[in-house]
């Protein structure tokens, strides 16, 4: 089980950017909306792996894509809401093992953020209060209160989560890097900050970032 509070609320990564035994044995059925049930369609009892990571692999890219084309309000929501309805648990399930460098890996981490966040937004704020002034990211901080407290975070990581529906994926994955690189220098900077938990939310950052520029040039898959 993947718990949001884990140290930065992210689990290790192996050197390829993958996210080790989280990943179900699933078969896939057919794509679903966003929301409710979202994963059905990836049922039990599997035992080809690769049939796993290809239906994990759609669904990441009916949810952004999908999405992103209906231009509704709604469907940004649900989008947003997916880990509450679904639960952090099922998105690791499918998601969680996936390279960082594909639709589906970001997604995990995106949605990995948010519930971080919404796990301890007191400290996220005090950390991403203490990297502002550090970190080369003024755009992620645009718009936010100084200081930042926790309902401004949630609020500013709700704000990027809904951008899957209604901006472009490249500038969701470089605000929630930007974000992720204040608080990993803002962890660092704290006196009871913790290196390796801020080293893993920077790695976490590079890793979105890299997406990003794949997505520019049209080679996220």
């Amino acid at each position: 089980m993947i718990e949001a509070d884990q140290p930065a609320g992210l689990p290790d990564a192996g050197p390829d950017g993958r996210y080790r035994g989280a990943v179900t044995q699933r078969p896939y059925h057919r794509p679903l909306t966003p929301g409710d049930q979202f994963f059905e369609g990836i049922g039990s009892d599997a035992t080809d792996p690769k049939r796993v990571a290809e239906a994990a692999d759609r669904a990441a890219r009916l949810l952004v894509r999908g999405a992103h084309d209906s231009g509704d309000s709604e469907v940004a929501d649900r989008v947003l809401h997916l880990a509450d309805t679904e639960g952090i648990e099922a998105i690791a399930e499918v998601w969680s093992g996936r390279p960082a460098e594909t639709i589906a890996g970001c997604l995990w981490r995106l949605y990995l953020l948010r519930s971080w966040v919404y796990a301890d937004p007191v400290a996220v704020a005090r950390e991403f209060q203490a990297g502002r002034a550090r970190a080369d990211v003024a755009g992620v901080v645009a718009g936010v209160a100084d200081p930042p407290g926790p309902d401004e975070l949630r609020a500013m990581v709700d704000q990027v989560l809904r951008g899957i529906a209604v901006s472009d994926f490249a500038d969701v994955l470089l605000r929630a890097a930007a974000f992720a690189r204040v608080v990993a220098t803002g962890r660092a900077e704290l006196p009871e900050g913790d290196a390796v938990a801020a080293a893993r939310i920077q790695s976490v950052a590079d890793q979105l970032d890299r997406a990003a520029r794949l997505e520019l040039a049209g080679e996220l898959a």
